[in-house]
């Protein structure tokens, strides 16, 4: 067994790297609707080199008394009254990814789990404000630590659009599937392994 196997622990401070995305009906986290939410998880391999491990994803019922702009619905393609949308309550939703990640974090001998988003401060805020609203006391994500890969991709690929990172990363991504919670967690959970794999094969971890 190589000595990396178990050192995803040590690779972020203790911290374990949770990839995000949601879709929203606005930017205002505090009174617009969370109506998407997925996040992959990510772990290291006998080489040392990160891959993606678990894949959560909720549709989301607009909590009561949201605000829903036209403009992000026509941005995203959600219709909140879809029935065959599958959406839960947001409490639901936030309370089950909360218990699997702590799962997965204790797995991990980590500390405290971080969100890794595109534009993070973003994604972070909207997560935040659904955890408020659900009264978990218990979180397992850093309230305000994050890794943001528009930053990570500026330095390391010249890119901060999420495609033309992925692009410059050489990672296959089909824009007809964008602006899915989903399909934008799993690119960007590739491109995060992507730059911080190559820091490695340059040489920048471990030291």
């Amino acid at each position: 067994m190589s000595e990396f196997t178990q050192l995803l622990n040590q690779r972020f401070r203790g911290y374990f790297p949770v990839v995000i995305d949601v879709e929203t009906a606005g930017f205002n986290a505090s009174t617009d609707a969370l109506l998407e939410l997925a996040a992959v998880t990510v772990k290291m391999d006998e080489q040392g080199d990160l891959q993606i491990d678990q894949t959560f994803h909720y549709h989301v019922n607009p909590f009561e008394g949201a605000n829903l702009e036209q403009a992000a619905l026509d941005f995203n393609g959600i219709d909140p009254n879809c029935a065959l949308r599958g959406a839960i309550d947001e409490s639901d939703a936030i309370k089950d990814l909360c218990k699997q990640i702590r799962k997965a974090q204790k797995a991990a001998d980590c500390q405290r789990s971080v969100i890794v988003a595109h534009n993070a401060s973003f994604d972070q805020g909207f997560v935040n404000a659904a955890i408020e609203r659900s009264n978990i006391k218990r979180t397992p994500f850093h309230p305000f630590v994050s890794f943001d890969t528009t930053s990570l991709a500026g330095l390391t690929l010249g890119q901060t659009v999420l495609v033309k990172a992925c692009e410059a990363a050489h990672i296959e991504f089909d824009q007809r599937e964008a602006h899915s919670a989903l399909y934008d967690t799993r690119k960007t959970a590739e491109l995060f392994c992507f730059m911080v794999n190559k820091w490695k094969a340059l040489g920048g971890w471990p030291n």
